[in-house]
């Protein structure tokens, strides 16, 4: 590689700097230095507008962020306190005492009642698989499935309410 296009120590990742020698004539003048910055690759372009088009859509994504975080969060469980399943599994009957609440503070009938039933059965699930899974492991017998199915509904119920476009 030749010295004039050489890339100088202490300089920013993926920049490329080119020095130019004294011209004949210009006895006085400094070097010319040219910064110029490498052109990024396709897989960083790609990957550039996958996290632009995620930044963007982030709060129709909510569900999908909070699934992957539980996956995560009861595989950490799992590994460090398996027992922590024990304690986490009377969380899955609030739902259904949240609905009884309700229910009999504000009682409803069509399509409200069937939104609080299914959000209640979808929470259910959900902390029932939170339970099952920091017991045994995310990943143990049919609890993946649980967890896809669960993502997949809530994701959709989300969707719905919502109303993006």
């Amino acid at each position: 590689m030749s010295s004039r296009s050489r890339t100088r120590t202490a300089q920013a990742a993926g920049v490329t700097t080119v020095r130019l020698p004294r011209q004949r004539g210009r006895r006085a003048a400094d070097p010319f230095v040219i910064v110029v910055p490498e052109r990024p690759s396709l897989t960083r372009q790609a990957l550039t507008g996958l996290a632009l088009i995620l930044w963007n859509h982030r709060r129709a994504l909510a569900p999908t962020g909070a699934a992957l975080l539980a996956f995560v969060v009861t595989a950490l469980l799992h590994a460090l306190a398996w027992w922590s399943g024990l304690v986490l599994a009377p969380l899955a009957v609030a739902p259904a005492l949240w609905l009884g609440f309700v229910h009999f503070r504000r009682p409803s009938q069509g399509s409200a009642a069937l939104w609080r039933v299914a959000l209640a059965v979808l929470a259910t699930v959900a902390l029932a698989w939170v339970a099952l899974a920091a017991w045994f492991g995310p990943l143990a017998g049919p609890l993946e499935l649980v967890w896809l199915l669960t993502w997949i509904a809530a994701q959709t119920a989300w969707l719905i309410v919502r109303r993006t476009h």
